[in-house]
This record gives structure tokens, sequence and C-alpha cells, in this order.
């Protein structure tokens, strides 16, 4: 059977599934959380035709009161940085497209590690640091987390928590859609890092010819999967001070 999510006609599972992460923001990677009773599937890895690299989407499997409901998305506790950066230096153009293409968003390598262990019993793959920048002194890790920004997809969006009545437990946060990420970036007083959960999709590439698919667990060749991060949503609790942020290069952040 179908049903209505925010104006989208789902299927029940997945409107289930989606009311869970997306409106209750449940089962979410973050510090000091429970474990998220979610599995991440095995991936079909697909070759472009071109290149060194194999494709594929990952997707996950929730486990809601026993019913076990499929998505393409998970949540993780983070800090979205939409300050300004340095577009040039020496004339060189540094960090294109920041806050239209892509975002940082900062979060704990506690957080990193537990997706780290997800990816792998669920999918068989080690996950190559490839794409994370880590900064040891706060134990904090940045990814470039892609945006929708072409016609025809819908831009991430951005909506503010407003407050969580203890009282109705589950399911009682209330928030509100205060535009898309890119048109945060367009306002002064957004410019800020954003403390909140972060909804992701998320893809894979691994190494490996065109004529030899990679299979996981398998030493040599593309052992190892990158993973690849795309920001769909942001629930944005308010505004830190308490993260730096990458401002030009990130090899710089040290």
């Amino acid at each position: 059977t179908m049903t209505q999510w925010r104006g989208n006609t789902v299927p029940e599972k997945e409107a289930k599934a989606l009311r869970h992460v997306f409106d209750n923001l449940q089962d979410h990677f973050g510090h000091q959380r429970s474990d998220p009773r979610v599995k991440f599937n095995r991936v079909s890895l697909a070759h472009p035709g071109h290149g060194q690299k194999w494709h594929g989407d990952v997707d996950f499997t929730y486990d809601i009161g026993g019913d076990h409901c499929n998505l393409k998305y998970i949540g993780m506790d983070v800090c979205v940085d939409l300050t300004p950066k340095l577009v040039h230096k020496h004339g060189q153009p540094m960090l294109k497209d920041y806050g239209r293409s892509w975002v940082y968003v900062y979060l704990p390598q506690l957080t990193i590690n537990k997706v780290k262990s997800y990816v792998k019993a669920g999918t068989g793959w080690e996950v190559s640091d490839e794409g994370f920048i880590g900064d040891p002194n706060r134990n904090l890790v940045a990814i470039e987390a892609n945006l929708n920004h072409q016609g025809g997809e819908p831009e991430p969006s951005f909506w503010d928590i407003q407050d969580q009545d203890d009282s109705g437990g589950r399911g009682s946060i209330s928030s509100s859609r205060i535009g898309s990420v890119q048109e945060m970036t367009a306002y002064s007083h957004q410019q800020r890092i954003h403390r909140g959960v972060g909804i992701f999709s998320v893809s894979m590439k691994v190494e490996g010819t065109s004529n030899s698919k990679p299979t996981p667990g398998v030493l040599g060749l593309g052992d190892e999967a990158k993973l690849c991060f795309n920001l769909v949503s942001v629930r944005t609790w308010g505004i830190t001070e308490r993260v730096a942020p990458i401002v030009y290069a990130p090899s710089k952040w040290h």
C-alpha cells in the first residue's frame, strides 16, 4: 500500500522509515548514542565504462519495533559548516563552489569509526580514510559532503528544531523548514557552524579494472571502499562556537 510523506507518495514501509529517520531523528549515528538499529546492505557495484573505479549506492534496513524497513538514508550527529571560505589564495581558486555543490561537515572520530564498523559488518568492505580529514587535536573528522545543486534535483533542506517535548518521548520533535542549505549560505546571520543531525545518502567507490569486479575481503587491488556522502537534509539545534572551521586548504588545519 502507498501512503503520503511530506507531499510524496511512497510505499507504507518506506514512509515508516522516513518518519523514523527524518521526522523523529531515530537510530542515527552519534556521540554517546546507543548503537543504531540499522544494517548496511550489500552493495551492487557497477563499472561506469571508463576509469579505474566501480560505483554503487548503499542502502539500509532499519529495525523499527521488529518491522524491517529499507531506506536510502542514514542520519549522523554533525556540525555543518556554512562559514564563508577563502575562494582565492595567490590567485588560485580554493574550495571552489563551497556552499553550492559541497560543504564540510565535522563529526567525532568515534562516530566515523562506528560507521566504518557497520559498513564492514553489512557489506564486507573495509572503508578507506580517503576523504576523511582528521584533526587529531580535537578528535574531529571533516568530510566533504556533496549537495544536490543541479536543476531537477531538490536542494538539501535546512530545518530548525523547535523543541523536544520530553513528556511525549519518541516522535515529539517538531522542526520547521527554513530553506535549502544553499539559501542559508547566502544569509550572513546563518554563515556559522550549525550543530544538529545531518541526513545523508551514501555511495561507495572501489578501485578495479572494468573486466574484474572487485569483491570485499580479497587482498590486493580494490581492497578498500571509499565512502561518498551526499547531504540531503539538516536538522539543526542551533549554532556552535566550539568548532573552528576549515578556512582554506585542509592541510593548513593542523
